[in-house]
This record gives structure tokens, C-alpha cells and sequence, in this order.
């Protein structure tokens, strides 16, 4: 399967119709068993393990970052 980029991942799940899109910052050890049975797909930002405060920040960064990239507008560095 072709990996998405974040911001052709947003893109798709919004043309499709979803009202809601959630995303989840799992625990030192991931999340129950219960938890990965109800998500309908699951992120990894790397494979090093950052604190939940960086997490967030890093989380928000790149939805920002997702949504200028479907707006074309320009970002910071360009």
C-alpha cells in the first residue's frame, strides 16, 4: 500500500464524508487492546519516544501544516 502523506491523509478522510476525526496520544506503553479494536487506523510520528507535552505540540504543528498544504498557501520556509 503506497504510504499517504499527512496531508493527502486528511484530505481523503474529509472528501469521504467523516464528520469526525480523533486523534489519540497513547501512553508509554500504548493503549489497550480495546482502544486499537475501535480505531479504524493508527499513526506513528517515529519510532523515538518524545513526552506527551512534545507530542502535542508536535501533533498540532503538523495539522496546521497539513491544512496550509491543502489551502496552497505558503508555508514559513518557502
Amino acid at each position: 500500500m503506497k504510504k499517504l502523506r499527512f496531508a493527502e491523509l486528511i484530505n481523503k478522510r474529509s472528501i469521504s464524508g467523516l464528520k469526525r476525526l480523533v486523534f489519540i496520544i497513547g501512553g508509554p506503553y500504548g493503549f489497550s487492546p480495546d482502544v486499537y479494536s475501535r480505531a479504524n487506523s493508527k499513526l506513528s510520528l517515529s519510532d523515538m519516544t518524545f513526552s506527551h507535552q512534545m507530542v502535542r505540540l508536535f501533533a498540532v504543528e503538523q495539522i496546521y501544516r497539513a491544512f496550509t498544504i491543502l489551502r496552497n498557501e505558503p508555508y514559513h520556509h518557502e
